[in-house]
């Protein structure tokens, strides 16, 4: 069990959202302990209402009149084995203390588990996450130095924290580090849980904007960790006379922690400096980064605004912060490296802001310049620098940042702009002698050639749309006019639709079946079917469209009747003996609607007549089973909800992997329901890939859209690829994946909520610094081997995924030649192919046209074969063609601008790992997978991104 120990004063405003959070916890073993600390608002009366509404509440009146004092009175009186801390103006996640205890039951000998913070700002804004990993690596050298973690942001030991004493009450702060740093001492391991699982509360009386009591009572907390301490019975050897001073000394840390209170005391509009608490900071080019980001911390917690913010509020503290720099250099005797700091904090300001508006700090003047028509800028005094985002149609296409002696003229702008924007098509005009004059060229040169190509010029084919159930219609009618202004939308006459047909017949009840009413007959496949079987039968759809085809399908069966009816609005027709409704259930509105209708299908039916349900298991039931990936409930539910609606009992089911068949009956009043007949039968018919696709196999372990909202990371694994096959030159193992392992590999992204983007995408997402939703992944492969069609294709649409494709043009249908020293090359897919699949869903871009490494060409040669190749693709494709890959993995300083001029936004060169958000698109890392490794190895290494963040 968890105590929670929650101490409160005067906290009317936030005690409710403290312990909703509580209420909210998936783990439902714990207790709150809620110290009133003699509060005089309505406190008290909230918190009776929290002891009454539910048990685990306890309260306590100690008036200990500190919150050391209250947390102590807590601790006195806490059953559980763990402590929690949290104060009445901060919340944690729901899944904190799931999170949290299950990363402790990993690490049996651990002492405490913490994880990641945010602060909210008093306009609700969130800082960006944060959390110490050196924590987890060395806990007492840490807390030694600094308070890493939030009060509420982590679980202890209980037993330990009473053996320490609980928090020191003659500290008026700090009292939460100075405990830590006890626990820390005593050398037992503290486990890392990577997620802003903790909330705090930022506010203009918090005690942390009291820098003077700050900075008293840190001194005193960290001299005691740089000395024994008495305190602590049983510390480890190691760490028995305290912090080892080669890792920094006491006044080095007092220093630091003078510097974030001074830089905090700057964003709350105090220009108060102590010069004499900064001697003490370390001097050196290499501590001007942990000095910018001290200063930037505090300037956070004091200005009480998120990072994205602060620019905009540069004049409320931008003198006082400027001044605390200047005097940073006199300290160090270097105004070089004062000027250093106030450069790399404004880039940090500047990189955190939208610059909607210009920026005006001390030195930089951060603005947007439309790329399309830029205007003069004059400086204001004192700036020699700016920081701009070129922007086209409001979307940014580059950031530049640039030392300026003066105005920047237009023409200034241009050439910048020239050499950092992605060059726009077609090349843009010059002399026949200049570089874009014979740029132009190569391009005409490229098009004719592509002109002449015997390879004709044909749009892909579009694909039939995939069946899906993710959403709803507030009007249905028009909803399911439009599903079916195509027609067979669904492919019923595919063999697996008729299979299913065949079994909804296997189900009927014996014996003559007289009136029959069929719900959502659609286009009257089942209909012509189920006709013979009945004397009377009643087809009926929403949709006129569908029925208008159900009639001139049937129009030689007397016996079927055809009319439009909205079974959830409309009344039916009663005293059948027979109902049939399958395949629909799941467009409903939620269970709720079910329930309602479940009644009326019971009432429509005569005593004794059946009702025949066939539908698809769907992972929103139940994710450890086999199902399909929709937005909604599936057979599982919509049988459990059948079966408990009065009056009917479940007779027969027929089920597969993928759906099941259900016949109820009504019952006559007074009968005994018995036991159902279960049979478990397999699916023998072929699954189209419309439907395999939307199917995870054997279960989730994470759902697409619940992490797409719970879930957002700075870094994605772009996976390279390249041959797919059984069989090859033993040579080339590493860069051949046999089709069972791949199979494995795309599963498992399937089975753990990964979906595949493009690279414009992954283009789209840095250019406008957005963190990504969910588990994207980008797959790419490399060369365009036949094999990729024939076996990495069907594999990538069977589990929902796409790649992208990098192809060497001019030997398209031809066979990998680079690799001929190896063996056998290997069959490279023609235009027909890559046509195909472009309309498939495959995405295409360029490995060059003829895969020489780019360093032995010309720059002529170079351009010629990135123009030509990316104009070929577009061909062929019917896309734009925005991507490459350089083959071989090597690259050069001339192929990203060039590339940019010849109509590239992305490039893949040689470096290796996540692409992020901090990539540059034109030169983006990738991970090589590799044939000669195994699956564990491939969800390792994926994993390891995933853990990012």
């Amino acid at each position: 069990m968890v105590s929670i120990v929650v101490p409160a004063h005067n906290a009317e405003v936030t005690l409710a959202r403290a312990l909703d959070c509580l209420l909210d916890q998936e783990i439902v073993d714990w207790e709150a302990i809620i110290v009133d600390d003699a509060s005089t608002d309505r406190t008290p009366a909230i918190i009776t209402g929290y002891v009454e509404r539910d048990t685990r509440f306890r309260t306590l009146s100690p008036c200990a009149h500190s919150a050391a004092g209250a947390r102590n009175s807590g601790i006195s009186t806490a059953r559980g084995r763990w402590l929690m801390f949290l104060d009445a103006d901060d919340w944690v996640d729901a899944s904190f203390l799931a999170k949290m205890l299950a990363a402790l039951k990993t690490a049996p000998d651990a002492v405490a588990a913490y994880c990641g913070s945010r602060h909210v700002m008093p306009d609700g804004e969130l800082t960006p996450s944060t959390i110490s990993t050196e924590v987890a690596i060395q806990p007492f050298e840490t807390f030694a130095r600094r308070c890493a973690i939030r009060t509420n942001a982590l679980l202890v030991d209980r037993e330990t924290i009473v053996e320490l004493g609980g928090f020191d009450v003659s500290l008026c702060t700090c009292e939460d580090w100075d405990l830590w740093q006890r626990l820390a001492r005593l050398g037992k391991d503290w486990v890392m849980v990577d997620e802003p699982l903790a909330f705090y509360r930022a506010s203009p009386n918090s005690l942390t904007r009291n820098s003077t009591q700050m900075l008293v009572d840190a001194e005193i907390v960290i001299a005691r960790g740089f000395s024994p301490d008495p305190r602590v019975k049983h510390p480890a050897s190691a760490h028995a006379n305290g912090a080892i001073e080669a890792n920094g000394t006491a006044s080095e840390a007092l220093a630091w922690f003078a510097l974030w209170n001074a830089a905090s005391d700057c964003g709350s509009g105090s220009r108060s400096i102590d010069p004499q608490s900064l001697r003490a900071l370390p001097a050196g080019r290499k501590w001007v980064r942990k000095a910018v980001k001290v200063v930037f911390d505090g300037l956070v917690v004091g200005s009480l605004s998120a990072p994205a913010q602060l620019a905009a509020g540069w004049d409320r503290f931008g003198g006082a912060i400027t001044e605390l720099i200047i005097e940073l250099g006199k300290i160090w005797g270097d105004s070089a490296a004062a000027r250093r700091v106030q450069y790399h904090l404004e880039q940090m300001l500047l990189e955190a802001d939208d610059l909607a508006a210009p920026r005006r700090l001390a030195r930089t003047l951060g603005i947007r310049v439309d790329a399309r028509n830029p205007t003069s800028i004059e400086l204001p005094e004192g700036i020699d620098q700016i920081y701009a985002y070129l922007t086209m149609d409001g979307r940014i296409e580059a950031v530049v940042q640039f030392g300026a002696l003066g105005t920047v003229t237009r023409r200034h702008w241009i050439e910048m702009i020239q050499n950092v924007v992605p060059a726009e098509r077609p090349v843009r005009r010059s002399g026949r002698d200049s570089h874009f004059g014979k740029l132009a060229r190569l391009a005409a040169e490229a098009q004719e050639l592509v002109r002449s190509s015997a390879v004709p010029t044909e749009r892909p084919a579009a694909s039939r749309p995939a069946r899906a159930a993710d959403g709803h219609d507030k009007d249905r009618t028009s909803f399911w006019n439009r599903y079916f202004a195509t027609e067979d939308p669904w492919n019923y006459s595919s063999s697996y639709e008729q299979e299913k047909y065949e079994r909804q017949l296997e189900i009927l009840p014996a014996g003559p079946i007289g009136r029959a009413l069929e719900l959502a007959c659609a286009e009257g496949h089942f209909t012509r079917q189920l006709a013979p079987r009945v004397g009377r039968l009643i087809a009926t759809d929403i949709s006129a469209i569908a029925i208008g085809r159900a009639e001139a399908r049937c129009s030689d069966q007397p016996n079927v009747e055809f009319g439009v009816l909205d079974f959830s609005a409309d009344t039916l027709p009663g005293e059948m003996d027979l109902i049939v409704c399958s395949e629909v259930f799941y467009y409903l509105d939620d269970l709720a609607e079910l329930r309602r209708i479940a009644k009326k299908v019971v009432e429509a039916l005569a005593l004794g007549g059946s009702f025949i349900s066939a539908h698809a298991f769907v992972l929103r039931d139940n994710p450890e089973r086999t199902g399909f990936d929709w937005n909604t409930f599936g057979a599982q539910a919509i049988s459990e909800t059948l079966a408990a609606t009065e009056g009917f009992v479940l007779e027969q089911s027929i089920q597969t992997e993928l759906y099941r068949i259900d016949r109820f009956r009504r019952m006559s009043p007074g009968e005994v329901a018995t036991e159902p007949m279960i049979d478990h039968v397999p699916i023998r018919a072929r699954i189209e890939m419309g439907v395999a696709r939307k199917v995870v196999w054997g279960g989730a372990r994470a759902l697409r859209r619940d992490v797409a909202r719970s879930e957002r990371r700075q870094r994605i694994p772009v996976l390279m690829y390249h041959s797919v096959a059984e069989d090859g030159p033993a040579a080339l193992a590493r860069f051949r994946c046999a089709p069972a392992l791949f199979g494995s590999q795309m599963a498992w992204l399937r089975a753990n909520g990964f979906h595949a983007i493009m690279s414009e995408q992954l283009e789209r997402f840095i250019a406008n610094g957005e963190p990504f939703a969910g588990r994207p992944v980008l797959i790419t492969f490399d060369d365009g081997f036949q094999n990729f069609a024939d076996h990495a294709w069907p594999i990538l649409r069977a589990n929902d995924q796409t790649a992208e494709v990098f192809l060497v043009t001019d030997l398209v249908g031809k066979s990998a030649q680079w690799d001929a020293d190896s063996g056998p090359p290997t069959p490279l897919m023609d235009a027909g192919t890559v046509r195909r699949l472009a309309g498939e869903g495959a995405f295409f871009g360029s490995h060059m046209a003829t895969h020489r490494a780019i360093d032995g060409l010309s720059t002529s040669e170079l351009a010629a074969e990135l123009l030509r190749s990316r104009m070929f693709i577009e061909r062929w494709t019917g896309r734009p063609t925005t991507a490459f890959a350089a083959p071989f993995s090597v690259t050069d300083r001339r192929l990203g601008r060039l590339a940019k001029e010849c109509g590239y936004r992305i490039g893949f060169g040689s470096r290796h790992g996540p692409a992020g958000l901090d990539c540059d698109p034109i030169d983006l890392p990738r991970i090589e997978i590799r044939g000669d490794r195994s699956l564990d190895h491939f969800v390792a290494t994926v994993e390891a991104v995933l853990e990012e963040r």
